[in-house]
């Protein structure tokens, strides 16, 4: 079996890697870690200005701390006992995630859910949501509950 974990640094991804973490699957199972880097998006004033790209070391230091989110949540992975591997993608996270479980053949994605509602959904978007509409496998979405 194969699965693809979608991995940011949210608590609702944390506990998305807890549920994987803890569940009894059968052997051969085999995780995909998946942490995507959405390019930094350039905003300005002006409708003539142009766009400015983002220096160089902020888009490193970006990719390296996703690098080391898909790393630590690989090791913990493989410290439940669970073949597991971490990949650091850019681009669009719903887009990522799908585009990983195609090619991979996943037969789950796993991922948490921020439970946003109302505006903050409309104008975010919702990874899950389009995760779920659009990838080829079942999804787990895992809502970690605030309180």
């Amino acid at each position: 079996m194969k699965i693809v974990l979608g991995f940011d640094d949210s608590p609702h991804a944390q506990a998305a890697l807890r549920w994987v973490c803890s569940q009894a699957w059968p052997s051969g199972l085999r995780v995909v870690v998946v942490s995507a880097v959405r390019a930094p998006v350039t905003a300005y004033a002006e409708v003539y200005a142009p766009a400015v790209a983002y220096p160089l070391d902020v888009v490193q230091d970006l990719a390296k701390h996703h690098e080391e989110l898909a790393a630590r949540a690989r090791a913990e992975l493989v410290a439940a006992g669970i073949t597991a591997e971490a990949r650091v993608l850019t681009g669009d996270p719903r887009e990522v995630l799908v585009d990983v479980a195609r090619s991979e053949g996943a037969e789950l994605v796993v991922m948490g859910s921020h439970g946003r509602t109302g505006l903050a959904k409309l104008v975010l978007g919702s990874v899950a949501a389009h995760v779920v509409g659009h990838a080829p496998c079942n999804v787990m979405v895992i809502k970690r509950l605030l309180r």
